[in-house]
């Protein structure tokens, strides 16, 4: 799931903020018990078991022995890692993220919808993703048959493989940088890291290659042959160079000479930290001339179009270019060995045990709905996103809405004149649920699924069809922006059947995806307590990104635009400083490394302010429900606890807040989340608690304990 709260240094206008998070609509409505479509709120036999059994399971997580004013995560999830539902996963494992498992088995239903499909016009194209799916449960995915005909002669098409080719290759003709921009043509992401604009034109901008394989490298690791990244980097090209016949001395050279390269080319990036801001800097300062390369990488990747008529626009800074350029030339057998593989990992599925009938299908799953979404999307907004569902998030987001304003006017840190701009752009936010619809261009992309060409008995080939394929969708609207109206949004706000929610800078509007309400985000028969714990916290982190250091930069109507006073803006500043500074001492042990406080600071902004929020608006909701009875009587509601766990309603609250983010990390996805707009899991929930007052009431943790450090905690909002 993808997310992102600002670029590099790009123009201002250009951002977008984006997180894992959600936000959605504004509607008035009577007070009521939230996702309930009366005023009676009984609960049926059938609801009490759901919410037994689902008491139970959250139970399953926490760990009992420790204090919550000591460590709240252990507290809500340290055992969550062992009671999770065992899954093969190349990343990090988090509960919300899981909610990804839950779309992929809606997803093996929904192939199977041949009726709906007829009914939807899109019955050609299931019919070509039916068609992959079972060749890929047909196919031997372990291991991945890395010397596979097909593989090696796209290969070769592109640049060669020395290692395979060691008489034919030749090093004169051998461009690494040309064979990386052949290689994005398939989704890889090898020296060249290319994203997408979420604007128009909707053109490419680039950051920083992460070498390695299974393991991001930094010159630590390749420095030491006992380090983790580097014996999982070894053990993933010895099992691709086995698959060629090479000989054990063979393959270890190889393998060396890739290393070595990595060696010299991190030391570049060591050169400027990798931040990009001291990496243009750092060309200045040695007048670095342009790195002259770019116009082939769009000749190859972009059908020729330059979206920055060859200036200095997206593209990565000079100085690392114009340095691995030398690098290269140095290295040029070994670089040329390492794109290779490049190509083969992104064609593998990476199973990590003999054919496991439920491993392989997840995985063929997986590979479908996500290079199809724009498919699933429409059969699954079809069948499983209800009119029913929209109104019960619209009543928890007016709930937010009113508590988001509260807290902006009553912060004391504004002035009247900034207050008044602040709340005229929340009073401005444009919600959308589900979806963005347009339905001109969904259609669009769906129809391009038939120009999938799906080989019998050729899986490798299929699957090679099926990456230009994606890559083509990814890259649609950017290719065809002369026939797009300006106001385009982003493809991905198109689809609905994700884990994933957007807060949009440019129209100050909030997405979110249908694909996140599920457990552990929302069930409609969760007591309030819970709800705002999880889907009312999540709708005010995305309230809160129009609010911090990013958002506020814009206004009401996404315009760029300075609408803070002096006075305020101090304050706002030296207020998110002390964000930075809070998550700056947080170490992660595993890999010695600290939380990056600048990095995330938005994302800790937000997650604080949410959580506020979220709190501030249940108590609302509930003295409101009091209040609300017919006759005077007060309003039937929902016991606000969940049977099973001797909580009480805001403990569970914030127990349902942590939860979210149960996560399961090798020490290769702490490397991979370290440079992220987010904290990682477990210290984005410490760092929220221990600066949340309402907390340390609720949990009666003393003055001085760890998640109650002191009286002055990092407040924004």
């Amino acid at each position: 799931m993808l997310s992102i709260s600002s670029y590099f240094r790009l123009p201002l206008y250009t951002r977008l903020a984006v997180c894992i998070l959600i936000c959605v609509i504004l509607n008035d409505c009577e007070a009521r018990s939230i996702g309930d479509e009366s005023h009676e709120n009984a609960i049926t036999d059938e609801t009490a078991d759901y919410l037994r059994s689902h008491g139970a399971m959250m139970k399953s997580y926490m760990n009992f022995s420790v204090d919550p004013c000591d460590d709240f995560y252990e507290f809500a999830c340290g055992n969550w890692k062992n009671v999770k539902t065992p899954r093969q996963s190349p990343h990090r494992r988090s509960n919300i993220l899981d909610i990804s498992y839950t779309l992929m088995d809606v997803t093996e239903q929904l192939l199977t919808r041949t009726k709906l499909a007829e009914a939807l016009n899109v019955s050609a194209e299931l019919l070509v993703a039916q068609r992959f799916y079972n060749s890929c449960l047909a196919a031997e995915l372990f291991p991945r048959p890395a010397a596979d005909p097909a593989y090696l002669s796209v290969i070769r098409s592109l640049g060669g493989f020395p290692a395979v080719d060691r008489d034919a290759w030749n090093a004169s003709s051998f461009s690494w940088f040309n064979m990386s921009a052949h290689l994005s043509n398939y989704g890889v992401r090898s020296l060249i890291h290319e994203e997408i604009l979420p604007q128009h034109p909707f053109n490419p901008y680039f950051k920083l290659p992460e070498l390695g394989f299974d393991h991001v490298v930094h010159t630590a690791h390749v420095a030491n042959t006992s380090s983790r990244a580097y014996q999982l980097n070894e053990h993933r090209m010895r099992g691709y160079l086995k698959e060629y016949n090479l000989t054990k001395d063979e393959i270890s050279a190889v393998i060396e000479g890739v290393f070595a390269f990595w060696s010299e080319a991190l030391s570049i990036e060591d050169k400027f930290e990798s931040d990009r801001d001291k990496c243009d800097l750092l060309s200045e300062i040695e007048e670095v001339p342009r790195f002259g390369q770019w116009r082939s990488y769009y000749e190859i990747a972009w059908n020729g179009i330059d979206f920055y008529n060859g200036s200095s626009g997206g593209e990565f800074c000079d100085f690392y270019y114009v340095e691995l350029d030398k690098v290269c030339a140095k290295h040029t057998e070994a670089v040329a060995n390492y794109l290779a593989m490049r190509f083969l990992y992104r064609m593998d599925d990476k199973l990590k045990e003999p054919k496991q009938p439920e491993d392989q299908k997840v995985n063929c799953l997986m590979i479908v709905q996500m290079t199809l979404p724009n498919l699933f999307n429409r059969l699954y907004m079809a069948e499983h996103f209800t009119d029913e569902k929209h109104s019960e998030i619209s009543d928890m987001v007016t709930e937010m809405r009113k508590a988001q304003r509260q807290i902006l006017e009553s912060v004391e840190w504004l002035d009247a004149e900034t207050r008044a701009e602040a709340l005229s752009k929340e009073a401005g936010i444009t919600p959308v649920i589900g979806s963005y619809k347009n339905e001109e261009l969904s259609d669009t992309l769906i129809r391009e699924i038939n120009n999938l060409t799906i080989v019998e008995g050729s899986y490798a080939q299929s699957l090679i069809n099926l990456r230009v394929l994606g890559t083509y969708l990814h890259r649609y609207a950017g290719l065809h922006a002369d026939e797009l109206p300006k106001d385009t949004k982003p493809l991905t706000l198109l689809v609905g059947m994700q884990v994933n929610a957007f807060y949009y800078n440019l129209d100050n509007s909030v997405y979110v995806m249908a694909g996140v309400l599920h457990p552990p985000a929302y069930h409609r028969s969760w007591p309030d307590s819970l709800k705002f714990g999880t889907i009312g916290y999540l709708i005010g982190h995305e309230l809160t990104h129009g609010f911090d250091t990013e958002g506020s930069s814009f206004d009401s109507a996404g315009e760029v635009r300075d609408w803070w006073s002096r006075k305020s803006e101090a304050v706002f500043q030296e207020r998110a400083q002390c964000y930075v500074d809070y998550f700056n001492q947080y170490l992660i042990p595993e890999i010695n490394q600290t939380i990056r406080g600048n990095e995330t600071r938005d994302e800790n902004i937000a997650d604080a302010g949410g959580l506020r929020a979220a709190l501030t608006g249940y108590r609302n909701h509930m003295k409101q429900l009091q209040r609300s009875g017919a006759d005077g009587e007060t309003l039937a509601h929902k016991n606000e606890q969940m049977p099973g766990l001797d909580l009480s309603p805001e403990q569970l609250f914030f127990v349902g807040f942590a939860q979210l983010w149960c996560a399961d990390y090798e020490p290769e996805h702490y490397w991979e989340e370290l440079t992220g707009a987010h904290t990682v899991d477990k210290y984005r929930v410490l760092g929220a608690v221990s600066n949340n007052d309402d907390f340390a009431e609720v949990y009666k943790c003393p003055l001085g304990s760890p998640m109650h450090p002191k009286a002055e905690s990092c407040r924004m909002w």
